[in-house]
C-alpha cells in the first residue's frame, strides 16, 4: 500500500508547468501552453516574486487561474519613473545606427554596473522622455497555471 504524499511548491521548488500571463480581457502577454511547458527552479528570479508567492503550497497536478488587481503582479506606476534622458545619454547607450520609434524598450547602463530599460514616449533633437515603470505596472493580469510536475 502506498502513502505517497502529492508534491506541494516550495520556496526552492524545481517545477515544470504551462504558464499564461494575459490581460484581464484574454490577451495573452506570456504563455506556454501553446508549446512546451517551462520548467524552473523557484527563487531564482524566472517568475516575479509575486507570481511565485501565489505558486506556493499548492500540489502537484493543479490547474488555476489567479486574478491579480493593478498594481498587484508589477507594482502601481510611478510618476518619478518618467524620466527625461539627454540626446547624449541615449547615443552614448545605442548602436550607431539606431533608429527608435515612440514605443521602443531602450536598455542603458547603470552607473557602478547593470542595465536597466526604459520605454521611448518622446524622441527630440535634445532630449528624449522614457518611462522606466514595468510595462505591466499598474495593470490587472490574469495568471493562469498547470502544475505538472513539483520536485
Amino acid at each position: 500500500m502506498s502513502n505517497a504524499q502529492t508534491a506541494v511548491v516550495t520556496k526552492s521548488a524545481y517545477l515544470t508547468l504551462h504558464y499564461r500571463l494575459a490581460t484581464l480581457d484574454g490577451q495573452d502577454i506570456v504563455t506556454t501552453f501553446n508549446g512546451t511547458p517551462a520548467t524552473l527552479m523557484l527563487g531564482q528570479g524566472q517568475l516575479a516574486p509575486v507570481l511565485e508567492e501565489l505558486l506556493l503550497g499548492l500540489p502537484e497536478g493543479t490547474h488555476q487561474t489567479f486574478d491579480l488587481v493593478a498594481g498587484q503582479g508589477f507594482g502601481e506606476r510611478n510618476p518619478e519613473l518618467v524620466r527625461v534622458v539627454s540626446r547624449a545619454t541615449l547615443d552614448e547607450n545605442s548602436a550607431a545606427d539606431a533608429d527608435y520609434k515612440v514605443g521602443d524598450l531602450v536598455e542603458f547602463n547603470a552607473p557602478g554596473g547593470g542595465r536597466f530599460a526604459g520605454v521611448l514616449r518622446e524622441l527630440g533633437e535634445t532630449e528624449c522622455l522614457f518611462d522606466f515603470n514595468h510595462p505591466l505596472a499598474g495593470q490587472p493580469l490574469r495568471f493562469e497555471v498547470n502544475l505538472i510536475s513539483v520536485l
